[in-house]
């Protein structure tokens, strides 16, 4: 298994830092190469498998041997149902249009090629690396519906930056779900990490001592994981502005990330779910989830030409290794496989 994170020189081996001059740590999409190692190899084969459903009703449109306009009435139609949404499915067609002339194909699998290329170039502006070391503690918001997969996700995340050397602490701020403070607390163990949590407590109080526990700790990290809610209760979204206005007063510009677990099953309900908690929170990153066997992938075209929010992480299973960074490129090439 690679390593997401670049991890800080040991203490020993350079002289004291400054806060401001630590290196942070950095989760980095990973390039893809042409002869990817083993682990890659593994993670390729698993997003193909997870994103199979969704890009089998669009490579199916290449079966044939035309370049008409039968073919792209039938893309546009495979683009939709896969919830890329209009907007992006009419850039998709528009770009693809214009590399088929300036490309001069002929043939439909060249024209897929083409259409891969279009993807990847689409999603790119998503495909960014997640710093950690900026600030210290590094303090992180996930929110998220519930169901999404946000508690799992955290502890994915969690394991990953303490193998990385980081140290962090976690927040059970989702006080209204029952045995949520339980769930974050098993992945506490697991990954040999501290949690702040309280009984029936306020989740801003409980969010504002961990961040305040983790500035005096020496913590490089702090995540807050707060309840799930449908973007339609507006008092619980008004509870997260709570929150987020709760930890600035616990540290000065936190928090630094403010991260949005959606469900890649949900479709167009996960573009909804982007625009309602960006208007509210200013999103810094998306963590998209559940990609596996859904045929409604195509969502990120969508996020990514109506609101593009960067994706720091997909996941197409339950294991570990299964929450991976982004890559625009390695997303479009699995889709189109």
């Amino acid at each position: 298994m690679f390593s997401f994170f670049k991890k800080k020189p040991p203490a020993d081996a350079a002289p004291a830092a400054s806060a401001a001059s630590i290196e942070p740590a950095v989760v980095e999409p990973i390039p893809a190469v042409e002869d990817p190692p083993p682990e890659r190899r593994q993670w390729m084969d698993k997003l193909r498998s997870g994103l199979r459903k969704t890009g089998t009703s669009i490579t199916q449109v290449f079966t044939g041997t035309q370049i008409d306009d039968t073919l792209y009435e039938e893309l546009e139609a495979a683009l939709l149902m896969a919830d890329a949404g209009v907007k992006a499915t009419e850039f998709l067609l528009d770009d693809l249009k214009r590399r088929v002339k300036e490309s001069r194909a002929t043939d439909a699998s060249a024209v897929k090629g083409l259409l891969a290329d279009a993807v990847a170039d689409l999603l790119a502006p998503l495909e960014k690396s997640l710093v950690v070391g900026n600030a210290m503690p590094t303090v992180m918001m996930v929110v998220g519906v519930n169901g999404a997969g946000k508690t799992t996700s955290i502890g994915k995340l969690t394991r990953h930056l303490a193998a990385g050397g980081e140290r962090v602490l976690l927040a059970a701020a989702d006080t209204f779900r029952a045995a949520a403070k339980e769930q974050l607390a098993v992945w506490a163990v697991r990954t040999n990490v501290e949690i702040v949590s309280q009984e029936g407590g306020d989740p801003a109080a409980v969010s504002f001592d961990a961040v305040t526990a983790g500035k005096a700790r020496g913590c490089d990290v702090v995540i807050a994981d707060t309840a799930g809610r449908l973007p339609t209760q507006l008092h619980l979204m008004e509870e997260l502005k709570k929150i987020k206005r709760t930890i600035a007063k616990a540290q000065d510009g936190a928090p630094h990330e403010v991260l949005l677990v959606v469900d890649g099953n949900t479709g167009q309900n996960a573009l909804a779910q982007v625009k309602t908690f960006d208007d509210a929170l200013q999103l810094t990153g998306l963590v998209v989830t559940k990609l596996d066997g859904t045929a409604k992938g195509g969502v990120l075209a969508a996020i990514a030409r109506e609101r593009a929010v960067p994706v720091y992480f997909i996941g197409v299973g339950e294991k570990l290794e299964d929450l991976q960074p982004f890559s625009a490129r390695e997303f479009a090439s699995a889709l189109l496989s």
